[in-house]
Parts: C-alpha cells; sequence; structure tokens
C-alpha cells in the first residue's frame, strides 16, 4: 500500500500567494484613498474663500493684460489709433469734397464794394462849435479878446450851420447824385469852413479888416 503524501500542495501555495499579495495592495490602496480624503478641505467657507482668492487673481492678471502700462497693449492701441486715423482721412475727402459741391463754402471776407468808405484822417473836418487856426494870424483872430469882435462865435456855430446845411444840402444832393449821406456831410463840412456863413471866418474877416 502506498505511502501518504506529507508535503504541502505547491499549486495550492502559489494560489494562497498571489491572494495574499491582491490583498495587500487592496489594503493598501484603500488606506491611501482615505490618508487623501482626510487632507482634503470639506468646509465650504474655507472652499469659497479659495474660489474667489483664484478668482481674484485671475482678473488681476486680465487687468494686467489690458492695461495701458502693459507694453503690449500700447502698441495695439497705437496701431489701431493710426488705422482709424487713417481711414478717418482717406474717407474724409471724399466727404468734404462732395459736400463742397453741393453746398459750396461762402467766403465771410467782404469785398471792396461791399466795405463802407472811411474818413481819410489826413483831411479831417473839424466839428461844428470848433475853432481851428492854421496861421498865426488866424490864432491872433482867434484869441483876440478886443471888444469890437464877436467874443464867442461858438455860441451862433450852431445855430449858423443848421442854417447852412438846410441851404445847401439839396444842391450838394443833386450834384453828387451817387454820395451817401456821410460823404455829403463831409463834403458839406469842407465847403462851411471856407464859407463866409461861418461865425469863425467872419472873426477873422473882421480882424483882417483892421
Amino acid at each position: 500500500m502506498p505511502k501518504k503524501f506529507q508535503g504541502e500542495n505547491s499549486k495550492s501555495a502559489t494560489a494562497r500567494a498571489r491572494k495574499a499579495e491582491a490583498k495587500a495592495v487592496a489594503d493598501a490602496r484603500k488606506q491611501k484613498e482615505l490618508e487623501d480624503a482626510l487632507w482634503q478641505e470639506t468646509d465650504k467657507h474655507v472652499m469659497k474663500k479659495d474660489g474667489v482668492h483664484l478668482n481674484k487673481n485671475r482678473l488681476s492678471q486680465n487687468k494686467k493684460m489690458t492695461s495701458r502700462d502693459n507694453p503690449l497693449v500700447v502698441h495695439w492701441m497705437e496701431a489701431d489709433l493710426i488705422a482709424c486715423l487713417r481711414l478717418i482721412l482717406r474717407k474724409g475727402r471724399g466727404l468734404i469734397f462732395s459736400f463742397s459741391l453741393v453746398y459750396p463754402f461762402k467766403s465771410t471776407e467782404k469785398s471792396h464794394l461791399e466795405m463802407p468808405l472811411e474818413e481819410n484822417i489826413n483831411q479831417i473836418v473839424p466839428e461844428e462849435g470848433t475853432m481851428e487856426a492854421r496861421t498865426i494870424e488866424d490864432a491872433i483872430a482867434v484869441l483876440s479878446t478886443k471888444e469890437d469882435l464877436d467874443r464867442h462865435p461858438e455860441r451862433r456855430m450852431k445855430a449858423a450851420y443848421a442854417a447852412f446845411e438846410e441851404a445847401n444840402m439839396a444842391r450838394l444832393k443833386m450834384e453828387n447824385p451817387n454820395m451817401r449821406l456821410s460823404q455829403l456831410k463831409q463834403q458839406l463840412k469842407k465847403e462851411w469852413t471856407k464859407s463866409p456863413e461861418n461865425p469863425l471866418n467872419q472873426r477873422v474877416a473882421a480882424y483882417n479888416s483892421k
């Protein structure tokens, strides 16, 4: 009768060893998951704070990318501005030209025909009521205080000039139909300075007759 085998079966021993190894690997993995779960933050407030901090960092990065201090941003802005100016100049010339054809610009400068005549300051006629002396004799006559001469002809100047104007203005209008009223009055004053009806001329004539 053969003897019964007393040793361990090699196949069963190998199977048990593999099972034990697989169990050890599974246990190690489970233990690692538990440890990772302990380090993971579960507080909602802390998680929210971390999220806000992350958003702030992102906004800060975006602000830096769009800031005018950034050389790249400045370069992009200058390039866009130059392109816009070129477009405006190119389109604007055509718009101005077409607008000028429809609505031609009117010059604000007046022609010499529209401008009023200016008084010649080299030939200023003295106002009525004033006295003028061009020579020493005329000055002496004007300043004379003799009793037999009229000491205050200027007091009669306005009335005498009004009568002279009424008598001669119609004649000047007939002789100079193209003159304006201001020009006619200027011409009348010139005649008044030489007229014998002028009290000043009467005073000088009276002095010269002495």
